[in-house]
């Protein structure tokens, strides 16, 4: 049986579920996350947690067992605390601002870039080179950190880019001067 799979998932106080056939609807504090679940797993609410069970031992069935657990897990972390990801922008001239919603990023380009938040999506700035980029799906959170990342990833030789806050960037030998 899988390990993450079998371990029931504890719902913290204010947070509710709701499952109507193969779709989960998780609310609380901070917002509400909706999935369709595959039919082949079961999912059983009890007062203060959801056991994740599979309906067979095909490969296919124990490998969606622990995959919902987790997705589950994830749906109730993000409404009642929410996810966030960290991103540093590293070079000279290289900024940050927030206009209105928008992030608006100079990057070296010949042009500013201005980013829209998705639904869901909040960004905060930290000075103009630390970014902080939250809501209550972790996916979400993930896509769009990213994508900001992949803007400007960053170099190896003077470290320029956008990179996580824990994210480590191997550092190159630039060429030598003649031998």
């Amino acid at each position: 049986m899988s390990r993450i799979g079998k371990m029931p998932v504890p719902v913290p106080e204010g947070v509710k579920c709701e499952l109507a056939g193969t779709r989960l609807k998780v609310a609380g504090p901070l917002g509400v996350l909706e999935r369709d679940l595959s039919d082949q797993i079961t999912i059983v609410i009890s007062n203060d947690e959801i056991v994740v069970t599979r309906s067979d031992d095909n490969t296919k069935v124990r490998a969606l067992h622990g995959l919902t657990r987790a997705l589950v897990q994830n749906m109730v972390t993000g409404v009642s605390k929410g996810f966030e990801k960290t991103l540093m922008v590293t070079g000279v001239g290289y900024r940050a601002s927030i206009q209105g919603k928008n992030l608006n990023l100079a990057l070296g380009y010949s042009h500013p870039i201005s980013i829209d938040p998705p639904d869901g999506i909040t960004f905060v700035l930290d000075g103009n080179q630390t970014i902080k980029v939250s809501g209550v799906s972790k996916e979400l959170v993930g896509q769009v950190s990213a994508d900001i990342r992949s803007l400007r990833p960053p170099e190896p030789y003077k470290g320029k880019g956008i990179r996580y806050s824990d994210e480590h960037v191997v550092r190159k030998v630039s060429k030598s001067a003649g031998k």
